[in-house]
């Protein structure tokens, strides 16, 4: 059998100088494709939280809503769509935050969570924090315990991990790649 590291790893295209020159972009859409390691990735981030309640599974926009829709299947949870502001049609709650040129913000819906409702966070990717860390704090501001946020790559020079971490929230990824 296959390690679960080697063929989500084998399953990511990595594009050379995009969306600029220097980076290495992990793109997951032939990790979606690969029925194999599509269900693979899903399972393992599952597996921490088979038998807990989760209540809600966040997934911010957009293959967090591929990968977090298919958790909250499984863990036979909700699911709540994070958005680029502007896309949600009922009232929302917003948070801006920093991007490498400049603010940007994400919402949600204002009802999307109760109070005290146990809430994974789920993304493909996380590299500096800045959009997971506004989302683990939007998801606070109306009070969800966020149990985890869970991500199929890591880009640990990045920092992203300990930005997470700083907030008290745990940290789940499934491989990691050096660089950026």
């Amino acid at each position: 059998m296959t390690q679960t590291p080697d063929l989500l790893r084998d399953a990511i295209r990595t594009i050379a100088d995009y969306p600029k020159p220097g980076i290495l972009f992990r793109d997951i859409t032939t990790l979606l494709g690969n029925a194999r390691a599509f269900r693979r990735a899903v399972d393992e981030l599952v597996q921490p939280f088979a038998g807990d309640k989760i209540d809600q599974v966040a997934g911010i926009e957009a293959r967090g809503f591929i990968l977090g829709g298919a958790v909250a299947h499984q863990l036979s949870s909700g699911f709540v769509p994070i958005r680029k502001k502007g896309k949600l049609p009922h009232k929302a709650v917003s948070i801006a935050y920093s991007l490498e040129y400049g603010l940007d913000e994400m919402e949600m819906h204002e009802d999307a969570v109760k109070p005290g409702e146990r809430v994974i966070l789920i993304d493909d990717l996380i590299a500096t924090g800045g959009t997971a860390e506004a989302a683990v704090k939007l998801l606070k501001s109306i009070g969800a315990e966020v149990v985890a946020a869970c991500f199929v790559i890591d880009l640990p020079d990045l920092g992203g991990r300990k930005r997470i971490e700083a907030l008290n929230v745990p940290v789940r990824t499934l491989i990691a790649f050096d660089g950026h």
